[in-house]
């Protein structure tokens, strides 16, 4: 198997009818993200078309079962599965959630934000240090989503800096995050952006999101289930000239478009990179 390859331009998520037209070639996406837990199985089929994606394009493993700042170290099984994983693929990146999501052996439905405390910083960093000790790798962190605002000892984007000060991890920056919890809770989007330490982020990710059923707009949620709003696409465009390029995903969970409609969506991310005037050919492949 080829040794990793760093990802450049904009790549997607790699879902299971998506698979037969990446392998085919029918559309040129420089790269793939794949949940890590959708692979953490014993053979079979799946990871034998993970071998032939993975001998084609590089990789991203992106986790969402760590539970990185819960009030427990990650599960030593999980992290066992992981590293497997890592050591079998040689993903270009890997990154997990500043989230908890598990607590005394029973998992959440959801990833859930912590307090953003002393307290909270130094369990997430615990975390984050036992998973990168785990695997022998530098891991990138998301920004939550967040839906209600609390009362915090500091704001999000020092918590997360901070994290990355004491754990040498870097951050996975989710734009589409930043805007819904800018809705939410009444940040300023473009001014978390601002304050987020540009040295350390090293991915970007953006996704659609839908009015909750009873709320409506006052309250957006996090589905990646709808294309990526005009609002988002404007606040990327922000992001990137602020930070200048980096891998750009293109996320879609649910109700899933075909492949080609998705790759539509896909070419306006490319578009978004080629725009800067610090990108170069590699930047936007």
């Amino acid at each position: 198997m080829p040794k990793e390859r760093t990802p450049s331009g904009a790549g997607i998520g790699l879902k299971q009818p998506y698979v037969a037209p990446a392998l085919a070639g029918a559309e040129a996406c420089p790269w793939f993200e794949v949940h890590t837990e959708n692979y953490m199985v014993a053979g079979g089929p799946r990871l034998d078309q993970l071998t032939r994606i993975r001998e084609r394009y590089p990789l991203s493993f992106h986790g969402v079962g760590a539970s990185l700042g819960g009030p427990a170290p990650p599960d030593p099984r999980h992290l066992e599965g992981v590293k497997r994983l890592v050591d079998e693929f040689e993903p270009a990146l890997v990154s997990e959630h500043a989230v908890w999501s598990s607590a005394k052996g029973v998992y959440f439905a959801d990833l859930l934000p912590l307090p953003r405390t002393e307290d909270a910083l130094r369990r997430l960093a615990d975390g984050i240090d036992h998973y990168q000790d785990a695997i022998g790798r530098r891991i990138l962190i998301e920004n939550p989503t967040n839906y209600l605002p609390f009362v915090s000892e500091m704001d999000e984007p020092e918590f997360l800096n901070e994290v990355a000060r004491r754990t040498g991890c870097g951050l996975l920056l989710d734009v589409s995050n930043v805007y819904l919890s800018a809705r939410n809770c009444g940040i300023d989007a473009r001014a978390y952006i601002d304050a987020l330490s540009a040295d350390d982020v090293g991915e970007i990710h953006i996704a659609g999101f839908e009015a909750d059923a009873n709320f409506g707009e006052r309250l957006l949620i996090d589905t990646h289930a709808a294309p990526v709003s005009e609002a988002v696409w404007d606040l990327l465009d922000f992001a990137l000239a602020q930070l200048g390029p980096r891998p750009l995903l293109l996320e879609r969970d649910g109700k899933l478009p075909d492949f080609e409609t998705l790759m539509e969506e896909r070419r306006r991310a490319h578009t978004a990179l080629a725009r800067l005037p610090s990108a170069s050919e590699r930047d936007i492949a």
